[in-house]
């Protein structure tokens, strides 16, 4: 698949890097970006990458996803446990949509383990650091199984 992807990111990704390094690592969110960049410009990916800390933009760019017909990776952070109207927006999406999470969320505190956007997602990916991104960009440029 080529075309169109929007990365986005959700609350307190923006403090990567500096935020609780021990259990996120030292990469930090602009560096995650070049990475995504780099390798969104070798598979053909026209990219779009945002963070917000607030919903209603993420879902705003999950509209703009669906109006450009562009696959999704999210990484919602807390919100993917917590918001039904983001889950909402993704289940709208055709493109395919892969969660991604730094952090394995389910060897984590049970509080993290029942997400609800995890469910309007084709693809999940959690627990290998911020190679989640670039693992996620390969999966929807190669062949997938129906």
């Amino acid at each position: 698949m080529t075309g169109r992807l929007f990365v986005l990111n959700g609350p307190n990704l923006n403090m990567l890097g500096r935020r609780e390094p021990e259990l996120y690592g030292r990469v930090t969110l602009p560096q995650i970006e070049k990475r995504c960049r780099e390798q969104a410009a070798e598979l053909g990916f026209e990219l779009f990458f945002g963070q917000s800390n607030a919903e209603a933009q993420l879902i705003d760019w999950v509209h703009r996803a669906y109006d450009a017909s562009a696959a999704v990776i999210i990484n919602p952070a807390g919100l993917s446990t917590t918001s039904v109207a983001l889950y909402d927006a993704l289940r709208m999406l055709v493109e395919p949509v892969v969660e991604v999470h730094l952090t394995n969320v389910f060897g984590r505190e049970p509080l993290y383990r029942n997400l609800l956007t995890a469910a309007a997602s084709t693809g999940f990916l959690a627990g290998f650091g911020a190679d989640v991104y670039e693992l996620a960009m390969r999966g929807l440029a190669g062949p997938r199984c129906e």
